[in-house]
């Protein structure tokens, strides 16, 4: 062999051995942005400098599935198409699944374009890259286009991993949210019974996977006065249990300096809608007992109405007004007033208790809830309250959507 052909190939052999040290350098150098956690941006930019710099390529487009959508993120070199009209161009091509030619394409996109690099995973395209003005020797364009789709591989896991990482601190950020929630609720639920000579009382709190906005509260006001609520915020998490926090410490600052039930609620009203700017609102049914005159004055905002059960009748009270916190003035108050009998009951209690996955109306719903409390009324408030959500377990067997929240007083 001529001594010049000797020398062109191991200068050959040098110029392959060159390469394949620069394509293990770019490719470490990425590999140590990405065990770093570089940012998103920056890693493009490395991606786009291998492209440049060593694969001499001189127009690139990167497209990524981002949901049910493709965006690029990456683009240099010639004039910028909008990112619909490369998918489309993309998109044209469907039936290639590996780096191909666009010789002899004819497409008004792909024209300006090399070369075609689809990406798939479980048969489902999640990235196209289209390489133009690439000025890669012949003999090495096979191994350029390759060591691109590598690239660009790595390149994916990279952001796959960030995405996954940071779905897993939302959900770790989310499900500390709801264990604070919980937490805040549990101190917002001030009894589970009270008894004296004068009324019996009972209240069951069952919450449901997601924290809900459920809230009741019981204050003796004075010598002869009791007064109760049971609310329900809209929303759930954090948010609505930090408003029905601020809510307790508001019904407790009123009642304190308050005695007139429609003052104290249009007081409530203001603040609800101070602090939510209207975007949510609290149910609300709220009401006084004088146990010396046995007189009982309620107002019932928008919630559920609490069920008098006395000499084997049962009524709703629903006197009032509207939720509370959507209006800046609220448009009407009409409290209830009636006379509390000995041994009569009042059952409280949240939507959650009829509200079920699947429709069960003809099975449970309002008249069949006032048909129980008349069986039951006559119990004590703990054995009501068991027999109603006894009642609940035997028939219904559909789970609750919501937290379920019931408040029983016997009156003595």
């Amino acid at each position: 062999m001529p001594p010049s052909e000797m020398n062109s190939g191991e200068d050959e052999l040098i110029r392959l051995l060159l390469k394949r040290q620069s394509e293990l350098n770019s490719l470490l150098e990425l590999t140590r942005a990405i065990n770093k956690n570089i940012a998103t941006p920056v890693l493009i930019q490395m991606l786009e400098v291998i492209c440049r710099n060593y694969l001499q390529i001189g127009k690139l487009r990167f497209l990524i599935a981002e949901g049910n959508n493709y965006i690029c993120i990456s683009k240099y070199g010639g004039q910028f198409e909008p990112t619909g009209e490369l998918y489309k161009a993309c998109k044209h091509l469907k039936k290639i699944k590996e780096p191909a030619a666009l010789q002899g394409v004819s497409h008004p996109v792909l024209e300006a374009y090399d070369f075609f690099i689809p990406i798939y995973q479980k048969n489902k395209a999640i990235a196209y890259a289209l390489i133009g003005d690439f000025n890669s020797p012949d003999d090495m364009v096979s191994n350029d286009i390759n060591f691109m789709q590598t690239i660009i591989n790595v390149v994916l896991v990279a952001l796959e991993n960030k995405k996954l990482f940071k779905q897993r601190l939302e959900s770790e950020r989310l499900q500390r949210e709801m264990e604070l929630a919980a937490e805040m609720q549990s101190m917002l639920i001030p009894v589970k019974g009270y008894a004296d000579d004068h009324i019996d009382l009972s209240a069951r709190y069952l919450p449901h996977q997601n924290v809900g906005g459920d809230y009741f509260d019981f204050i003796q006001v004075n010598d002869h006065e009791y007064l109760w609520c049971i609310a329900d915020v809209s929303g759930k998490g954090i948010s609505a249990a930090l408003l029905m926090a601020n809510f307790q410490a508001s019904l407790r600052a009123w009642v304190s300096v308050e005695d007139d039930l429609p003052t104290i609620v249009e007081r409530l009203n203001k603040i609800v809608l101070r602090n939510t700017k209207g975007e949510k609102f609290i149910t609300l049914f709220i009401a006084i007992y004088n146990h010396s005159t046995r007189k009982l004055t309620y107002v019932n905002a928008g919630h559920n109405p609490a069920i008098l059960y006395a000499n084997g009748s049962a009524v709703q009270l629903k006197m009032g007004t509207t939720i509370i916190g959507a209006f800046d003035e609220l448009p009407f108050i009409n409290p209830g007033e009636l006379q509390i009998e000995p041994g009569a009951l009042i059952f409280n209690y949240t939507d959650g208790l009829l509200d079920r996955e699947t429709d069960t109306t003809k099975i449970w719903n309002e008249e069949r809830l006032m048909t129980c409390v008349k069986k039951n009324g006559k119990l004590t408030a703990e054995k009501f309250n068991q027999a109603i959500l006894n009642h609940i377990d035997n028939n219904v067997k559909a789970k609750p959507i919501d937290d379920i929240t019931v408040l029983t007083l016997k009156f003595k």
